[in-house]
C-alpha cells in the first residue's frame, strides 16, 4: 500500500503454479459498500503473489485449502527388457516391461532394440508375457522383407 500502509486480509486459498512467482493468494480484502441506507462492510477477494504478502507471526496456515501442481508425470515403461537366461550362460531372453521375470535388473529396451536383441544368437523370447507374441512376429516380418 502506499506510504508503507498494511491491510489485514483474509486467506481463502493458496495455489502453486507456474512461473517466477510459483504461489498465489486468494485474499479478502476488507472494504466498504455504499448503500441507500448507508454503508455496509464487505470483502472484495482478489489473488495476489507471494511478494504482496506479509505472513503475521504465529498465524497457523495448515488448515488453509492448498491446491499444489500436480508431480511430473510417470516415466512410461520402456517397453522391453532384456535379460540374462537363467537356463544357460550367454543367452539372454526379451521380455515385456511389466513381465514379472523382467523385474531385477536387465537393459531397457524399445521395440525396435528388442526385435534387433532377439536376431542375436542365443536370444529368446519370454513365453510367459507378450514379448513372444508381439515381437516374434514383427521379428519374421522383418526377415520376409530382408
Amino acid at each position: 500500500m502506499p506510504d508503507g500502509q498494511t491491510v489485514r486480509v483474509r486467506l481463502h486459498e493458496r495455489r502453486e503454479v507456474p512461473g517466477p512467482s510459483p504461489w498465489r493468494y486468494l485474499v479478502g480484502v476488507p472494504s466498504w459498500v455504499a448503500r441507500p441506507d448507508g454503508v455496509e462492510a464487505a470483502e472484495y477477494t482478489v489473488w495476489v503473489t507471494d511478494r504482496q504478502l506479509t505472513p503475521i507471526a504465529g498465524v497457523d496456515l495448515s488448515g488453509v485449502p492448498t491446491r499444489r501442481l500436480p508431480g511430473p508425470p510417470p516415466r512410461p515403461a520402456p517397453g522391453w527388457v532384456v535379460r540374462p537366461a537363467p537356463e544357460r550362460r550367454g543367452r539372454t531372453v526379451v521380455h515385456d516391461a511389466m513381465c514379472r521375470h523382467a523385474a531385477g535388473g536387465g537393459t531397457e529396451l524399445g521395440t525396435l532394440e528388442a526385435v534387433d536383441a532377439l536376431m542375436r544368437d542365443g536370444a529368446r523370447a519370454c513365453t510367459d508375457c507378450d514379448a513372444s507374441v508381439v515381437l516374434i512376429p514383427a521379428l519374421e516380418l522383418g526377415q520376409e522383407q530382408g
